[in-house]
């Protein structure tokens, strides 16, 4: 089977799934009534949550994309609405897509300076920041990077540098706008550290000889769901979705079907 036909099904099982949900009725819900009109959720993805088909140009969920897509997929079914992706560089693209009202939702880490933008749903999924060192570098530890005199590369404006920014107090931070440059600064030993989330940082371990991701971590990204300011009866129903996903264990399978191990499914925002 390839990765396509496994996309397509396993959504399929998760959707299924999901309909053992308690269940409203979709038609009399004021609170998502213009979703439900338009017929579809756009769902934003910003890098690295995507990757483009070279064959088809489709977009593909990869990390937190992967689980945003499926968990979309669900709400959509109970809404009774289609989804459609739309890709973006960066994160303030993602944020700016959902205030002008280009998109409905997107799957990001909430942080203090997104909260006066954009309206976030309870966490759904949380993983740990860390740093990708070099064969040859000296740092063990996340207290080991934060030195004078090391230089870490991060990705602009995205939740991981966000954390970073207001825990580290001697490194000195070296911004690249999208992933693949920010690995770019620490593969030619412009930079000493590449500090990210530990998903994404594995696989960039996989193109660096000898490289090593670092056991502890520096902070933990909760991601929520992302939506246009202003519309608190929507925020209220997809609240209740997550918290709904998060009891039937629907997120924890969307989390499985990726093969993230490094994901966790959120704490409830019913018992914190």
């Amino acid at each position: 089977m390839n990765r396509n036909n496994a996309d397509v099904i396993g959504a399929a099982v998760l959707a299924c799934a999901f309909a053992l949900l308690p269940m409203r009725a979709i038609a009399t819900d004021a609170r998502i009534a213009d979703l439900a009109q338009a017929g579809k959720i756009r769902v934003a993805l910003f890098l690295p949550q995507h990757a483009k088909d070279s064959t088809t140009g489709k977009l593909r969920g990869i990390g937190t994309g992967a689980v945003a897509i499926d968990i979309a997929h669900a709400l959509a079914t109970r809404m009774g609405v289609a989804i459609e992706l739309v890709g973006y560089p960066t994160p303030p693209a993602a944020v700016e897509c959902l205030k002008n009202a280009s998109c409905d939702l997107a799957f990001m880490g909430i942080e203090p300076s997104r909260l006066g933008e954009v309206d976030f749903s309870p966490a759904v999924v949380e993983f740990d920041y860390t740093y990708l060192v070099p064969a040859d570098s000296t740092i063990r530890s996340a207290a080991d990077a934060d030195r004078p005199g090391i230089r870490v590369a991060v990705v602009n404006k995205h939740a991981s540098t966000l954390t970073l920014s207001r825990v580290i107090k001697h490194a000195e931070l070296i911004g690249a706008d999208v992933p693949d440059a920010a690995f770019e600064l620490l593969r030619t030993g412009k930079a000493h550290a590449f500090a990210s989330a530990r998903e994404p940082l594995e696989d960039y371990a996989a193109k660096l000889p000898g490289s090593r991701v670092l056991a502890d971590a520096y902070g933990v990204n909760r991601v929520g769901i992302a939506i246009q300011q202003g519309h608190p009866g929507r925020l209220t129903y997809i609240s209740e979705f997550v918290e709904e996903a998060k009891a039937s264990g629907l997120i924890q399978r969307a989390i499985d079907r990726a093969g993230l191990a490094q994901f966790r499914v959120a704490p409830s925002a019913r018992t914190n």
